[in-house]
């Protein structure tokens, strides 16, 4: 497997969950890590658990559904560590309702953040991976390839994203830049609406981080465009 140590990763979403999950084995593989979300707090508060000093993390705070915060995120990157290798667009939300409910507001946030936040965070970071010859990884699901009652924008947004994450390796390898999709299934994490007491055959959300670091991992001239991880059993109706 390449070294990865020392190289710069971007993780979009990494206060919890998966984000977080990621954060934590790259720093045991030596990676430096620019930790992107919402609140600068949590960042702060990862990066300490993690006993990852100013010059091993940078925490900022980041809208992915918002270019121009993006872009100041990437500045500040570029000037506190030299050069970005590789991204991992992580950052996703979720509203559960039928069709017949589902606000407007709810389905704009959903495509905002889990497709076009995933365009904008590829757009802006493209022209510096290309520079190394980096990684973009898009933190998918199964969803975008299986519909649920109740899933319309949660589904379209990741349907969309499958989509997107196939053009993007198709447009970016030519200038160097290798994409991977990580579609996970159910995995046990907050993120989830409801009790998790039934999480037991779930994937873990360091299941995710293994895929990401597998795929980081990989030689340059070898590219696992998609990687679908399920759980080993299937869920246990009462």
């Amino acid at each position: 497997m390449r070294e990865v140590r020392d190289q710069v990763l971007w993780i979009t979403g990494a206060s919890r969950g998966i984000g977080a999950a990621i954060a934590g084995a790259a720093a045991a593989a030596g990676m430096r890590l620019a930790l992107l979300g919402r609140h600068q707090e949590s960042l702060e508060r990862l990066a300490a658990e993690l006993d990852l000093g100013p010059q091993r993390a940078l925490a900022l705070a980041a809208d992915v559904s918002d270019p121009a915060s993006l872009r100041r995120a990437l500045s500040t990157t570029l000037q506190h560590f030299g050069g970005l290798d590789a991204v991992v667009a992580n950052a996703g939300i979720q509203r559960k309702g039928s069709i017949l409910e589902l606000s407007e507001e709810d389905w704009r946030a959903v495509i905002d953040t889990n497709l076009s936040g995933v365009f904008y965070t590829a757009r802006t970071t493209a022209a510096a991976l290309a520079e190394r010859g980096g990684m973009l990884i898009t933190i998918g699901s199964l969803a975008g390839a299986h519909a649920f009652a109740g899933g319309a924008a949660y589904n379209a947004s990741k349907f969309g994203l499958v989509g997107l994450s196939e053009a993007l390796m198709l447009d970016l390898r030519d200038v160097g830049v290798r994409v991977c999709s990580v579609m996970p299934g159910s995995t046990a994490t907050s993120f989830s609406s409801g009790p998790q007491t039934d999480a037991g055959w779930k994937l873990r959300a360091e299941d995710v981080a293994d895929a990401v670091m597998y795929a980081l991992q990989t030689p340059r001239h070898a590219l696992p465009s998609r990687i679908e991880l399920r759980p080993a059993q299937k869920k246990v109706s009462p």
